[in-house]
C-alpha cells in the first residue's frame, strides 16, 4: 500500500513539473486609460518619480516606507529606491529611456520579497484634447514564477493595481488648474 502511494506521490509530481514547464516563459500586463489633458501634462506626471506619491497604488502601501530619489531630476537616469514593510517590499527603479510625450521605460528591480528584475513602460498617445496613456509590465518567468501563475493571475493583480493607479492619476491630473 506504502508503494503505491509513493507511486501516486511521484506521478502527481512528475505531471506538476510537466504542467509549469509549459507555462509561458514571459508575461505582460497591460492597461490604458484616457485622460482629459494633453500628452505633455500626462506625461510630466510619470517622468518625474517625486509625482508618483499622487497617484501610485504602491505609495500607499506603508506610510513608513523610506525612499531615496537619485541620479538626474526626472527623465533618463531618474532613480527611485524603497523599503517598506512585507506589503510594499524594497527594490529600485531607474528611469532608462524618456522622450517627451511618447515613452517612458523603467527597469524595475525587486529586491524584497523576492528577487526579480521587470520592464514598466508608459505611453503617451494624443487623442484630441485628451491623451490614452498606457502602462505596461513585462519580464521572463522562471519556474517559481510559473508555478505561482497556476494559483495566482498576474494579469488579474498588476493589472488591477495598473487600473487603480491610472484612475488616480487621472484624478490629479484633472483636478490641477488648467494653464
Amino acid at each position: 500500500m506504502l508503494k503505491m502511494v509513493l507511486i501516486a506521490l511521484v506521478a502527481i509530481g512528475v505531471v506538476f513539473v510537466v504542467v509549469v514547464a509549459m507555462q509561458p516563459s514571459e508575461f505582460r500586463v497591460t492597461r490604458t486609460a484616457t485622460i482629459s489633458a494633453p500628452a505633455p501634462v500626462v506625461f510630466a506626471q510619470v517622468n518625474d518619480f517625486h509625482n508618483w506619491e499622487a497617484w501610485s497604488p504602491w505609495a500607499k502601501l506603508d506610510p513608513a516606507m523610506k525612499k531615496t530619489y537619485e541620479g538626474a531630476p526626472a527623465g533618463t537616469g531618474a532613480i527611485y529606491t524603497w523599503v517598506g514593510n512585507n506589503q510594499a517590499g524594497g527594490g529600485r527603479t531607474t528611469m532608462t529611456e524618456s522622450r517627451p510625450s511618447d515613452l517612458i521605460r523603467i527597469t524595475l528591480e525587486f529586491v524584497r520579497p523576492f528577487a526579480v528584475t521587470n520592464t514598466a513602460e508608459f505611453t503617451f498617445r494624443p487623442e484630441g484634447n485628451h491623451t490614452a496613456v498606457t502602462w505596461s509590465l513585462t519580464g521572463k518567468n522562471n519556474f517559481m514564477s510559473k508555478a505561482v501563475g497556476l494559483f495566482m493571475n498576474m494579469d488579474k493583480m498588476v493589472g488591477g493595481q495598473f487600473e487603480e493607479g491610472l484612475a488616480q492619476m487621472k484624478s490629479v491630473v484633472e483636478a490641477a488648474p488648467k494653464q
